[in-house]
């Protein structure tokens, strides 16, 4: 998604606005609310993500301006210290969709996000086709985003490249040399010992066990295969049938 994000303390707006990018986010700082709000009378935006105490213009008043002037309703998730209940109170009055207070934890931001983009932007065809669901995962190629049930899971680059490839090729053994060859472009001779340590910290972070649908299985002498375990609790949104074949 294009997100507007206003905030002024520059230490977490570089941390956050990373955290959003390596998700698969565009972000867009903004230091004051009255340079957002000119943005916003020319560009569009796919979420609006506000600091309330800024110099200038609040994002109170941000707020305000963009449910009284914007023709669609992006949605609004504040991120400010103000923790008061009144001060909640006062934002979701104004238009916003969500509030969280700081100290932010960015597992959870993300999370939040997500599901504001999935409640105003219903999935076009094309995202819905590419969304992989297995168990109680789901993973967005596009958005780049891994899910455990609801809680995201946080991943390196090539690790969730790693992911996608074992989701995309369910039942299927992958070969040491297709790994390395896809993820790495290196014969897995040159990178065996990182392809275990990938395989290792993805089957931790993910927990890829019997209980959440799914089991990786080395193939001795071959590579890995990631398995369905049929009689497995499973999300109920899991859909799709696999074939078992040769990478």
């Amino acid at each position: 998604m294009k997100i507007a994000y206003l905030e002024d303390d520059e230490v977490l707006a570089e941390h956050i606005g990373e955290v959003l990018r390596a998700a698969g986010h565009e972000c867009d700082l903004f230091r004051d609310g009255s340079q957002l709000i000119r943005r916003l009378k020319r560009d569009r935006f796919d979420l609006i993500l506000l600091d309330w105490c800024v110099p200038g213009v609040t994002g109170h008043q941000v707020t305000i301006w963009a449910r009284a002037n914007l023709s669609e309703r992006v949605p609004i998730l504040f991120m400010t210290s103000r923790s008061l209940e009144a001060d909640v109170v006062t934002a979701l009055a104004a238009g916003a969709d969500d509030y969280m207070i700081k100290p932010i934890r960015t597992s959870e931001l993300l999370a939040r996000i997500d599901a504001l983009g999935r409640r105003a932007y219903p999935e076009s065809d094309a995202d819905a086709q590419s969304i992989i669901e297995v168990g109680r995962y789901r993973i967005n190629p596009v958005s780049r985003a891994c899910f455990l049930g609801e809680t995201p899971i946080e991943l390196t680059g090539r690790e969730f490249d790693l992911v996608l490839l074992l989701f995309q090729h369910v039942g299927r053994v992958l070969s040491r040399e297709h790994i390395g060859g896809t993820l790495w472009g290196q014969p897995q001779s040159a990178i065996s010992r990182t392809l275990d340590t990938h395989m290792s910290r993805v089957r931790s972070k993910l927990q890829l066990k019997p209980d959440n649908g799914v089991r990786l299985a080395p193939v001795y002498g071959h590579g890995y295969r990631l398995e369905i375990v049929p009689d497995a609790p499973a999300d109920p949104r899991t859909h799709g049938t696999l074939q078992a074949g040769h990478v």
